[in-house]
């Protein structure tokens, strides 16, 4: 399908043509258009006139979103979006292409300005033209039309309004309590995109985006204030209220790059680190929370299924354990916060537990000689202490006036053999 859209540098023509090209390349996938079937010509005012004539030749559907809204000279309203229109369709007629054709319209062509006449009598061409060669036809009388993109001091209060707050200039508002009728840009592109497959909404004559939001201009300047406070107590607003969540992208769209970043705080103690980084006021809280191993700072519970809910509680062990080697085995592994063990102790145990099954891998790794004892286990202790001492010794595990480090060697022990360094180990066998 070829695709004409004039006035493709405006603002609504800038965000049709930007999401057609996210369909054509895969990116928007949530159209019933095919994206390998789409081809987009894009008209301005500083194209190529003789492109108009390739371009309406081959085109399957024409969206003409040109027309002049703040001219210097009130004559140029009917110039602007009468006549463009005229040469449009009598383009379209001399090469014979009866394709649908949209109109960008404003409710304004209603009212008796220079403005809405021009509007009105572009709106007419169009009726005109359908009856004379049966085309399909759809006219958008548009409301106020906000988002990305548009540009401020021209013709939108919003865009005006996000762009002096966005960058701390001051804004005037004559009435607070003029009541506005809005379409997001967004919504806009929707509806046109629908109506490439005749899925457009009509209101007799007339065609028109569905979701349209209303509010007073007081509520609009009170919301775009909020935004402007909130990165500094890590707040976003309400998202769940369409208007909201619409404006607050629009807003976000025209913030200076250096005013979006902002400074988080973290938090740290012996049980991990805290870093918030945004705070929403119905779905709590987006953070970076890290814990030590061993350490709960919260439960969490983590649904399966409709029927199944598991309790998540890192780090927290039954009181008792009818084995104690249960107990032993699981601050081996690293389950069993070290902090709060000693970990010499620990290493020794380790040493004795590894000594009958694994003893030759403890004499490859770290030069030590093991010597069976069957004395007892105070003996094994005793040994393993020993064993202990050699390991430090074999790495240089020195603290001042060379005496043996052996702290520091059972973090080495343990460490290697969480990471697997020793090779894969059973601390349980079954009884036989």
């Amino acid at each position: 399908m070829n695709i004409l859209v004039t006035g493709a540098k405006g603002f609504v023509g800038r965000n049709l043509v930007s999401q057609l090209h996210n369909i054509q390349s895969g990116k928007a996938r949530n159209y019933p258009v095919s994206g390998t079937e789409l081809k987009v010509f894009e008209y301005d005012v500083d194209s190529d006139p003789a492109e108009l004539e390739v371009y309406c030749k081959n085109a399957d559907f024409v969206f003409n979103l040109a027309g002049v809204n703040r001219p210097k000279d009130q004559s140029e309203f009917m110039k602007g979006n009468f006549g463009f229109a005229s040469l449009l369709l009598d383009t379209l007629k001399k090469q014979g292409n009866a394709c649908p054709v949209m109109i960008s319209s404003s409710t304004q062509a209603a009212l008796d300005n220079p403005y809405g006449e021009s509007k009105r009598a572009g709106e007419n061409l169009l009726f005109e033209y359908a009856e004379e060669t049966g085309a399909r036809v759809l006219v958008y009388r548009f409301p106020n039309v906000f988002g990305k993109w548009c540009r401020p001091n021209y013709n939108s209060a919003v865009a005006t309004f996000c762009d002096n707050i966005a960058n701390d200039l001051p804004i005037q508002v004559n009435d607070p309590k003029v009541v506005m009728n809005l379409v997001y840009v967004d919504d806009v592109v929707d509806e046109l995109i629908a109506a490439l497959s005749g899925g457009e909404h009509r209101e007799g004559n007339f065609c028109a985006v569905p979701v349209v939001h209303t509010i007073t201009l007081g509520g609009i300047v009170d919301l775009l204030y909020s935004f402007k406070g909130m990165p500094g107590n890590l707040e976003v607003p309400d998202l769940g209220d369409p208007f909201t969540k619409k404006l607050y992208s629009t807003y976000l769209s025209y913030l200076p790059k250096e005013k979006f970043c902002y400074p988080v705080q973290m938090k740290t103690d012996d049980r991990g680190s805290f870093t918030e980084i945004i705070r929403t006021p119905d779905r709590g809280q987006f953070s970076v929370n890290i814990s030590k191993p061993g350490v709960t700072k919260g439960k969490q519970w983590i649904r399966l299924n409709k029927t199944t809910e598991l309790l998540d509680t890192p780090g927290i062990l039954w009181p008792k354990f009818e084995d104690p080697n249960v107990g032993l085995c699981l601050a081996f592994i690293g389950s069993i916060n070290d902090e709060i063990l000693d970990k010499e102790e620990l290493a020794a145990e380790l040493i004795k537990n590894m000594s009958g099954r694994y003893g030759k891998r403890l004499e490859e790794r770290y030069g030590v000689t093991l010597v069976e004892n069957t004395a007892g286990d105070g003996e094994d202790t005793k040994k393993a202490w020993e064993i202990l001492r050699e390991i430090a010794r074999a790495r240089s595990c020195l603290l001042k006036g060379s005496e043996l480090d052996t702290k520091k060697a059972a973090g080495f022990l343990l460490d290697d053999f969480r990471s697997g360094k020793l090779g894969r180990v059973t601390l349980e066998v079954p009884e036989v």
